[in-house]
């Protein structure tokens, strides 16, 4: 191929020329609704760039009314195209050209026809369905948890590497960072970073593989983890510190990690997590459980609780065949499958990952935690941490607290349920 791009790059690009021509939207106005230069839209759909990020990639197919079956090869296509950066007949990193920052004169919050705020709930959980490879469950492995609880009966708990306040610390935000729990294991290439574990994390479970034989070598699996993606809208909730007059619209799910992070926000209810793995080589490597680890319970926290829905606006939608559950508030949480859907192990490799979707759900308690990722293949096996830049992850129950609503077309929050 010209230009030096890859074939993955060229399926995916073919897959968005066919989306835009079927929904009769112009370039110009997909950009527009995109919040990007029409200009980066057609390199995109040209095969001239792929995407750094898939939110974009996603939004478009949303609003050209995707069925679910094309969101998930949209997905697993992006995958494949993004894996091949950088490598032998892909086109030069310098040619991309970057995503634009979005127009201040458009509103980011929302688009406004309403239609675009309830068609991506329709689809979009069947697209997180499926992951990204039709992989069989080998078996049912049982999944194990280590529980450590903060000492003292104090209301502040110990966090990954040292206390964290029930409402003074929040854990850091962005993107998760994946431990190595072998010491000296380089970090494998990637979105996300792989390093030691710090030497003060619980340990791991009776369940869970050591680092074991091929310790030293590269780690040969990828994680890459968005703790701040949604369910749904309608569904996901935050609690913030500070009053309605101080916080800012609700964010489009893509830009839910910088507003997270610039109001100190803290997962309210539940938080929903998409994991995508991916072998580094054409070996397969056996993904053999997910774990979870508790580092401290408290009261939940008394802030006030924003809904990033917009109150008479319908959601709804499927559940991903790789889906699973956790109860924070019990005394020994574990991921647990969708009915009907497989348990671990999966297989993964370079050329079929796979995507794991996670809803954590607390109410009783405001908990941190993080996840450990146990692999194998061949005579190697080993363990990463899955947590938010070294911190763990936070997710507070919010019953009884003070409930805002941001109106569709409105300026401002207003208490839930309310009428003006």
């Amino acid at each position: 191929m010209g230009g030096g791009r890859t074939v993955a790059a060229a399926d995916f690009a073919e897959l968005l020329r066919e989306l835009k021509d079927r929904s009769g939207l112009s370039y110009g106005t997909l950009a527009k609704r995109l919040h990007m230069s029409t200009s980066t839209l057609h390199r995109y759909c040209n095969g001239d760039a792929v995407p750094t990020d898939y939110a974009p990639v996603e939004r478009m197919a949303r609003l050209c009314k995707a069925s679910p079956d094309e969101l998930v090869a949209l997905h697993r296509s992006w995958v494949l195209a993004d894996a091949g950066r950088g490598k032998k007949g892909a086109e030069p990193v310098s040619e991309r050209e970057p995503e634009p920052e979005p127009d201040p004169d458009l509103e980011p919050e929302v688009d406004p026809e309403p239609e675009a705020v309830t068609e991506p709930v329709r689809v979009r959980r069947p697209l997180v369905l499926a992951g990204v490879g039709a992989v069989a469950a080998l078996g049912s492995v049982a999944l194990t948890l280590a529980l450590v609880l903060p000492g003292g009966g104090s209301d502040d708990g110990g966090g990954a590497g040292g206390p964290v306040g029930a409402a003074e610390s929040v854990p850091g935000r962005g993107t998760p960072s994946v431990s190595a729990s072998s010491s000296g294991s380089p970090s494998p290439s990637g979105a996300v970073s792989a390093s030691p574990s710090p030497s003060d994390s619980p340990p791991a479970s009776a369940g869970s593989p050591s680092a074991g034989k091929g310790a030293g070598a590269a780690v040969p699996l990828t994680v890459a983890a968005r703790p701040f993606a949604w369910e749904s809208p309608c569904d996901q909730h935050y609690l913030i510190r500070q009053g309605p007059q101080e916080v800012s619209p609700p964010p489009v799910e893509q830009d839910a990690p910088a507003w997270v992070s610039r109001h100190g926000a803290v997962s309210a209810g539940q938080q929903y997590l998409e994991l995508t793995v991916q072998g580094t080589g054409a070996e397969t490597v056996v993904v053999d459980r997910l774990t979870v680890r508790t580092v401290a319970r408290r009261s939940p926290l008394a802030w006030n609780d924003y809904a990033m829905g917009y109150p008479g606006v319908g959601c709804g939608g499927g559940v991903p065949t790789r889906s699973f559950s956790i109860a924070l508030d019990a005394a020994r949480p574990a991921p647990v499958p969708e009915a009907g859907h497989p348990d671990f192990p999966f297989k993964v490799s370079e050329s079929d990952p796979e995507v794991y979707y996670v809803t954590a759900d607390a109410s009783a308690y405001d908990v941190s935690w993080y996840l450990e990722l146990s692999w194998s293949s061949g005579s190697r096996h080993g363990t990463l941490r899955i947590d938010d830049e070294g911190k763990p992850f936070r997710t507070s129950g919010d019953h009884g607290r003070p409930a805002y609503e941001f109106p569709l077309g409105g300026s401002a929050w207003r208490p839930a349920g309310s009428e003006g």
